[in-house]
């Protein structure tokens, strides 16, 4: 098994809809990078407006070939001008579609609620909650980036029959 490296560029993108619990998974995610040995330094951090905005800042950084791994991080919640499952199916597919098009993984760490309220109890569930996700973001990026050394050390492939073929 390969092994993540200190020199493996991390970008984490982050929407800014809710910042203050989104900020939670952002520190929690970087305090578990350093627990797993790698540095902080190595994270490029990147603010957008909000989750909509994710694909493409995740496809363009992608694009630049500097990273390894893209993290995303938002919160999208109902009560906004648009339909809570239309804005986190859109997310979470187009982010798919930039990770297969790119072949550059994308960590998801968009947390899409089905009943999320402003009041107490749901802010101090979903500041904890982030703290949670973040850790669990990065113990996947690390074993994502060991797995990326891993096919990196694979011999390339070479044109070979099939032994069905040969008989």
């Amino acid at each position: 098994m390969g092994r993540a490296s200190t020199t493996d560029r991390i970008a984490f993108v982050q929407a800014c809809w809710h910042k203050d619990l989104v900020d939670q998974g952002r520190d929690a995610f970087a305090a578990e990078i350093e627990q797993q040995g790698l540095v902080r330094e190595q994270i490029d951090f990147f603010e957008v407006p909000g989750s909509l905005e994710i694909p493409l800042q995740a496809k363009l950084l992608a694009k630049t070939g500097r990273y390894a791994v893209i993290v995303a991080a938002g919160l999208i919640v109902d009560g906004g001008i648009y339909r809570h499952e239309f804005v986190a199916a859109t997310v979470i597919d187009a982010m798919m579609q930039v990770q297969l098009d790119t072949e550059i993984p994308i960590i998801s760490l968009v947390l899409t609620p089905q009943n999320f309220h402003e009041h107490e109890a749901h802010h101090q569930f979903f500041h904890e909650h982030f703290k949670v996700k973040g850790t669990e973001a990065a113990v996947a990026c690390v074993k994502t980036l060991q797995n990326l050394a891993a096919v990196a050390q694979m011999p390339s492939s070479q044109t070979v029959s099939p032994s069905y073929l040969d008989a």
